[in-house]
């Protein structure tokens, strides 16, 4: 009889490891109550798509490419991580670029009076916020219009020093300067930045 229930719940085991399936990570992955679940983070998450595997605190949330390939397997889902990503980062939807938004940089967007942000305060120079392959945020301003995109970092960068992003949406690569983690800026503020390094330092 114990083998009986040891050679069942075996096979139990192996049914629902029959059941993971591959997912493919979301390239502007959202959520929108704070709530980050599987869904939010994975195309093809089915029925472990309201799986919660952490919150969101402010416009965004950085996860360990590794932890979140834990609690997918958990959940009998396989994230493969084909590029190697260190770091994903997860956005409020209300904030996030929309789909349909211009595919290039210098697509129109509505204007604002918000000043591109600084890097933070205890951002020092040459503390490395972005690493290959993650995911970055650039704001791109000038004339009082501000648009921002999402792309994968061609490499890594401190604040204060280039970064080549390649655009999600169009496949174009952009020329920017890291700001902080997962965020970076392009255009004339990034040109600006880059003739005068000292904003970076600590303040």
């Amino acid at each position: 009889m114990r083998a009986l229930i040891l050679g069942v719940l075996g096979a139990m085991t192996l049914s629902g490891a029959a059941l993971a399936g591959p997912v493919t990570l979301k390239a502007n992955p959202v959520d929108s109550d704070g709530r980050v679940t599987l869904g939010d983070l994975f195309d093809g998450a089915g029925a472990a798509s309201d799986v919660v595997v952490g919150s969101r605190v402010g416009p965004s949330a950085v996860f360990e490419a590794g932890q979140l390939q834990s609690l997918a397997r958990q959940s009998g889902l396989d994230w493969a991580n084909p590029t190697g990503l260190r770091r994903v980062v997860v956005r409020n939807a209300a904030q996030a670029p929309a789909s349909a938004a211009a595919p290039a940089m210098a697509s129109a967007a509505a204007p604002v009076s918000a000043p591109l942000s600084r890097p933070a305060a205890h951002t020092a120079m040459g503390e490395r916020v972005i690493s290959r392959n993650d995911l970055v945020e650039v704001a791109y301003e000038t004339g009082g219009i501000r648009l921002t995109v999402t792309g994968r970092a061609q490499r890594n960068a401190a604040a204060g020093e280039p970064v080549v992003v390649l655009n999600l949406q169009s496949g174009r690569t952009i020329d920017a300067v890291a700001t902080g983690p997962g965020r970076a800026i392009a255009g004339p503020a990034a040109q600006a930045l880059r003739s005068a390094p000292q904003q970076f330092a600590a303040r």
